[in-house]
């Protein structure tokens, strides 16, 4: 008969387990790799048994990422895209070329109930945004502003007003603001009506 403990030395362990609390077996495994960092386990039955296991990563980076050797200490850019057991860093602009990955801008938009005056809801957000700009375009006539240039803001209706945007992190939580300052101005009729003709007669001075 084969001994049991045959197979084990010519195996780097960081775990062994054995079933069923085989004690004589155990004592001689523990004296066996007294010398290794090998952890011998005989849990009873339906007893849980957690592992922790180590391996090193290594990151290889291809495409326009590649082109530069980065100094020591330089902080490296891109896009890191795990295949099977690898790891690539990329840029996002060679996604679709090095990969089989594709971009897709999601464009997101809601319309909120707003019965307000449009210069009050501006006149709140500049208190709030550095930058909140009336769109150039002569097709809103006025009727929306940008915030950040990552949010913009219409005038639908006298009741309803809507807001578009491209999702993305910094994005969303501007729509996020825009969304809690309209429902909270909603909340404010008394305080909105006096601000928008305060609104109103600071825009005819300025004009």
């Amino acid at each position: 008969m084969m001994n049991k403990t045959f197979f084990a030395p010519w195996i780097k362990l960081s775990y062994l387990h054995l079933w069923n609390e085989i004690g004589r077996l155990k004592q001689k495994l523990i004296t066996q790799f007294a010398d290794r960092n090998t952890k011998i386990i005989s849990p009873k039955n339906c007893q849980s048994v957690e592992m922790y296991f180590n391996s090193e990563k290594m990151e290889k980076t291809i495409g326009r990422v590649a082109e530069k050797t980065p100094e020591v200490g330089e902080t490296v850019s891109g896009l890191l895209v795990k295949k099977a057991f690898t790891y690539q860093i990329m840029a996002l602009d060679d996604l679709h070329v090095l990969s089989q990955l594709s971009i897709t801008n999601s464009s997101q938009r809601i319309t909120i109930a707003y019965t307000g005056a449009f210069g009050v809801l501006k006149h709140r957000l500049k208190q709030i945004f550095e930058s909140v700009e009336s769109l150039p375009n002569e097709e809103y006539e006025g009727r929306a502003f940008g915030v950040h240039e990552r949010l913009t803001v219409k005038y639908e209706s006298e009741k309803h007003i809507s807001l578009h945007w491209r999702s993305y992190p910094i994005s969303d939580m501007v729509s996020d603001s825009v969304v809690a300052l309209v429902l909270n101005i909603g909340r404010e009729i008394p305080k909105v009506a006096v601000e928008s003709k305060e609104a109103t007669k600071t825009e005819e001075e300025n004009n």
